[in-house]
């Protein structure tokens, strides 16, 4: 260790920087020693002897509590990474010693979540019943976001042009298009020929045309020269769409992913139109300036396996 890296590791430790983002996350330090259990003249001493030790004002006070300032954020920001790191390295220690065990946090949108993902779930917990995953879907805007933020550790989500940063490894798990879904009791579903302009006066539900893959849909309209219907609902809800589509009375556009994995549920019919320019990757992605475990690559591997047995989409 160098004399730069000692004098840093005097004055300032783990469990100071652990005291200062309590504080700016709970906004008040009688809250932050409350939640550290210890006395807030403990936490007021942290404080002080980081800011004496950096030579700059960490904390600002207002009626309301305390805000950071811009120092404390800079330290913050990093702090953050090194908890993570710090976290990685513990996990890693810990398949090392037990290669059966380990935990991972995996952020994916709901459709991938309710049809992909059960599957590489299933395959990996039966050959290592105690690894524990934590699944969390939302919006592919959302999970990226979840991804920077470290509150997970690999997303399976669509690859969007917009989402090409560099700080960002992917891999390429499967193809997918979007497909046109209508309940099995719909008049639709007993056409073996159909337009998507002879839709224009059903009853849809589309996904958000303000979010990833709404633009995506209304792309598929406008490329067949037509305007995006007038939905009667607009969710990114995959098990609220599939309940309205139960009915009968439905039609929508979903990720083929939500029907490649209920090829055999009698309640859904794939109407025969086809949408080619909706096609888009689904990927593995991670953060490139963060380690990634091995049971993040255990769970990566098991992704591709289940990815090469799907069957190939024209």
């Amino acid at each position: 260790m160098s004399w730069n890296e000692q004098r840093i590791s005097r004055q300032l430790k783990l469990r100071d920087l652990h005291v200062l983002m309590t504080v700016a996350r709970s906004g008040s330090m009688g809250k932050a020693a409350n939640e550290l259990s210890v006395s807030q003249p403990a936490i007021s001493k942290a404080i002080a002897d980081m800011e004496a030790a950096l030579g700059v004002r960490l904390l600002d006070r207002n009626p309301r509590g305390v805000v950071p300032t811009i120092y404390a954020r800079a330290l913050l920001d990093r702090g953050v990474v090194a908890f993570d790191e710090l976290k990685q390295g513990i996990e890693h220690v810990n398949f090392l010693a037990n290669p059966t065990t380990g935990e991972l946090r995996i952020g994916s949108t709901i459709a991938i979540a309710t049809g992909f993902l059960p599957a590489v779930i299933d395959r990996l917990s039966r050959k290592y019943p105690r690894v524990v995953l934590h699944l969390s879907a939302g919006e592919a805007a959302m999970t990226y976001r979840s991804l920077e933020e470290r509150s997970v550790d690999v997303v399976i989500a669509p690859l969007f042009a917009s989402m090409a940063v560099e700080h960002l490894r992917t891999e390429i798990l499967y193809d997918e298009p979007l497909v046109v879904v209508a309940g099995a009791q719909s008049v639709w579903a007993k056409r073996r020929k159909i337009e998507l302009a002879e839709l224009a006066g059903a009853t849809w539900t589309l996904p958000p045309l303000n979010s990833l893959y709404g633009s995506v849909v209304a792309e598929a309209f406008r490329v067949n020269g037509l305007n995006v219907p007038p939905a009667t609902v607009f969710t990114s809800v995959t098990p609220a769409r599939n309940a309205l589509l139960a009915t009968g009375r439905f039609v929508s556009i979903v990720q083929g992913s939500v029907m490649r994995f209920n090829l055999n549920n009698p309640v859904f019919k794939v109407l025969p139109i086809d949408l080619p320019m909706t096609r888009r990757p689904i990927g593995a992605i991670t953060l490139k300036t963060r380690t990634i475990t091995p049971v993040a690559q255990l769970f990566i591997d098991y992704a591709h396996e289940v990815a090469k047995a799907l069957p190939r989409q024209n």
